[in-house]
């Protein structure tokens, strides 16, 4: 950004946030840890014979799964961006899940995800008035949502799904499809490429062909999301003005910023973003609403936030391997867990060896032991408990914002309260 010529010019940025502390990984690099962990799963595939790890079917899937975390991860970023922690992003994708399933069977499918985003804004309203108008605890406000969408949709659902055919007190009528696309040729030929077992090459052709295979078209515009949401809140004098209030919400209103109304529409637009990652679960990655299908999915986007260190990109990596360990569930669960043990006991070596590198020698026994147990876990086993398979997600979350704490940075006035003119 270009420094601002005056400090009174509020139609100009003027003020900066400050930059996130800690090295950052450049693209080139980035892809380079990218291709090494694909390279890794690629010996791991081929030592196992576990193919399901990287087919296209197993990398549609995670997409699918990825879709909603990412939006509900969107959703957190523009409102702790603008200083506002938004627990209640669950609460907002129930919201999504049945407006839009209510909406969509009755008026068709776009129109639901319309309303769904509207139930999700509604959510972010009542979320932005407790947090910044009367000031109440953004955690507490947060659970509150959580709390009041469930109990609202579930009074709900037997009033306008009853008496409708396939509906029921804790499920829609079915809803017609959004529609779905595949590349004609190219998924073909990935997916035949995939199947020669090839290292490296094979793998990354699962992967591509993921990407081209009966995607919906709400798939795409979540993908379009994340560099859209990194243009406006990185690249314009709106965005700055926003990420001001989430860094000095004092100086912002000095330099003319109005921080609440940033505030609520920041709120409001993570509302929104979280009720459209509901509407996927309810029309795209089922053609109907029914109670308990978000399953914790908005706490796992506010991880990938998290982990992402509150950087659309970031965070779209998180949503991934998220999306990823969500659906061994649904593809080989047991075959495929059992090999992703191999895995991480080789992770768990490599990182063992690169803090040694970087003479952190408690540390790396540490994890080395740990690495020890797992691949002893892998050895001496040929499959994991169901259990097991269903929690990986969950445990995944744990580990991955455990590992990444210590470079991470949240916006400074991120979750303090703020009332305006208290600079003065």
């Amino acid at each position: 950004m270009t420094a601002p010529t005056s400090a009174t010019d509020v139609n100009q940025p003027t003020l900066q946030p400050a930059a996130p502390t800690g090295r950052r990984l450049s693209w080139p690099v980035l892809l380079l840890v990218i291709a090494g962990a694909l390279a890794l799963t690629s010996i791991v595939r081929i030592i196992t014979g576990a193919d399901g790890i990287t087919n296209v079917s197993q990398m549609s899937t995670a997409l699918q799964l990825a879709v909603p975390i990412g939006l509900a991860g969107l959703g957190g970023l523009w409102a702790e961006r603008a200083g506002v922690v938004n627990i209640g992003l669950e609460g907002m994708m129930i919201l999504g899940t049945w407006f839009g399933a209510w909406a969509g069977f009755q008026w068709g499918p776009w129109t639901g995800v319309v309303v769904g985003i509207i139930g999700g804004c509604i959510g972010g309203i009542l979320h932005a008035i407790a947090t910044i108008t009367f000031r109440v605890n953004h955690i507490v406000s947060g659970v509150a949502i959580n709390i009041l969408a469930l109990g609202v949709t579930r009074y709900l659902a037997p009033l306008a799904f009853e008496g409708h055919a396939g509906g029921s007190a804790k499920q829609s009528p079915a809803i017609d499809s959004l529609g779905h696309f595949t590349v004609p040729g190219l998924s073909d030929g990935l997916r035949d490429l995939n199947n020669q077992g090839w290292f490296f090459i094979s793998d990354i052709a699962g992967l591509l062909g993921g990407l081209v295979t009966n995607v919906s078209w709400l798939t795409l515009i979540a993908i379009a999301m994340i560099p859209g949401t990194w243009w406006i809140l990185w690249r314009t004098a709106f965005g700055l003005r926003l990420r001001s209030c989430g860094e000095n919400p004092v100086a912002a209103e000095s330099l003319g910023v109005n921080v609440y109304k940033y505030k609520y529409i920041a709120v409001i637009i993570s509302g929104g973003l979280a009720g459209l990652g509901g509407v996927f679960l309810s029309i795209v990655a089922n053609p109907f609403y029914l109670e308990g299908q978000v399953s914790g999915r908005g706490y796992i986007g506010l991880a990938a936030m998290i982990f992402g260190n509150w950087m659309p990109g970031g965070l779209a990596l998180g949503a991934g391997l998220f999306g990823y360990t969500d659906s061994l569930n649904l593809r080989g669960g047991s075959t495929n867990v059992h090999a992703l043990l191999l895995l991480g006991a080789l992770l768990l070596i490599i990182g063992a060896i690169w803090l040694v590198i970087r003479k952190k020698y408690a540390p790396s026994m540490i994890t080395a032991v740990v690495g020890a147990l797992v691949y002893t876990w892998y050895a001496t086993t040929n499959e994991v408990p169901n259990q097991v398979v269903s929690a990986t997600p969950y445990v995944v979350t744990l580990v991955v914002l455990t590992l990444s704490a210590q470079r991470l940075r949240m916006p400074k006035a991120d979750g303090l309260p703020y009332k305006k003119g208290q600079g003065k």
